[in-house]
């Protein structure tokens, strides 16, 4: 449930969400603004900018991404950031704390923050921006709400008919789960995953069978809405599934800085975010072992099978294995080699042990 106060005491879980955020929008700025005229970040429920023990809240962390980013100054395109908060409390206490901190802000950067809902708000921008066929600029959409209500994958979906855009979308499972049988809730729900599908999990016993099911077909659901590539991470505290975050993308690229952005996220208190494949890998812990890797590369590429360095590092930066490119060659590729377990084509490479592009090898047994 929503806290029922303009500012309230920063939680584990919502930290970590945040951690990931920060991690993917330093990534994230300097790409785009490479080779685009305007980017825009919109954080769709905003709320108060702070904690009531004075600790940033997303849009500051946002902002700060850029502001303390160690390229701000060649960072030449205009970048826009869109606050969305429905309490009028909340969002006046954002806009004082911008305020205040508007000496810090470059030039080429401007904010708004806007009373109202998400729905409402970027339905209402989308089908000015149609009206004049024109297209969104390349967005980066944060959707973190209360609860099961207020994202409808309709509007999710307009988000990524912009083929520049991607979203970042905290799936509360716990809430999703206790009112899946729950009339009320009905509407909010077919709303959330755009058809009415997920009532087949009602019939599953399984919890973890139940949670798949659920994760597969809002998954799905993105797919359709034209994400190409969609990441799916679990949050714990102890052995309790705290939320999942789904990231939606069309761009190889933005899968691979996103996983990057995971991993880096060391296990913090009790908290600790998970894959949210049946493998329920642990990012960011000190020891990983890489033999998953090695197996999904095997059941994927088989043996004997000449395969260039690009196709294995394109596969391991798309949403097919929880695994990043920074993973693959000295992690992975040399070991195996070490071991006899790859071949490389003579020729295709002048140093052993490394895999520059035009390498050529395959797997043996």
């Amino acid at each position: 449930m929503p806290p029922d106060k303009t500012t309230w005491e920063l939680d584990g879980h919502t930290l970590g969400k945040h951690i990931v955020l920060r991690n993917y929008m330093v990534a994230w700025l300097p790409i785009m603004t490479r080779w685009n005229g305007r980017v825009l970040f919109i954080d769709a429920f905003a709320g108060p900018g702070e904690y009531s023990g004075g600790e940033d809240g997303s849009p500051i962390i946002a902002l700060k991404a850029l502001t303390e980013h160690s390229a701000r100054s060649r960072m030449a395109s205009e970048i826009r950031y869109l606050f969305i908060e429905k309490n009028k409390d909340r969002a006046e206490h954002l806009q004082e704390i911008l305020t205040g901190i508007e000496d810090t802000i470059p030039r080429n950067c401007t904010y708004r923050v806007i009373n109202s809902t998400f729905d409402e708000t970027l339905n209402e921008a989308l089908g000015s921006i149609e009206s004049q066929n024109r297209s969104l600029a390349p967005s980066f959409v944060m959707i973190d709400p209360f609860g099961v209500s207020g994202t409808p994958m309709k509007t999710v979906g307009r988000i990524l008919a912009n083929p520049r855009s991607e979203v970042y979308i905290s799936f509360m499972y716990r809430d999703i789960n206790r009112f899946l049988d729950h009339p009320n809730f009905e509407p909010h729900i077919n709303a959330l995953f755009g058809c009415t599908d997920w009532k087949q999990a009602n019939g599953i016993i399984d919890p973890t069978e139940k949670r798949v099911f659920l994760y597969d077909l809002y998954k799905k659901q993105l797919r359709s809405q034209g994400a190409s590539y969609v990441l799916h991470f679990e949050l714990y505290e102890g052995n309790s599934l705290v939320y999942a975050i789904f990231f939606g993308t069309q761009h190889l690229e933005g899968c691979d800085k996103m996983k990057q952005a995971i991993w880096k996220v060391a296990p913090f208190g009790n908290y600790r975010f998970q894959s949210g494949q049946r493998e329920q890998l642990t990012f960011g812990t000190d020891i990983v072992d890489f033999g998953l890797l090695r197996t999904t590369l095997l059941d994927e590429f088989g043996f004997d099978n000449w395969i260039k360095i690009e196709s294995l590092e394109d596969f391991v930066k798309s949403d097919r294995t929880q695994f990043h490119s920074s993973h693959l060659r000295t992690s992975t590729l040399k070991p195996m080699e070490s071991k006899g377990q790859l071949e490389v084509r003579e020729g295709s490479r002048k140093r052993l042990g490394t895999y520059p592009k035009g390498t050529v090898l395959r797997f043996v047994r």
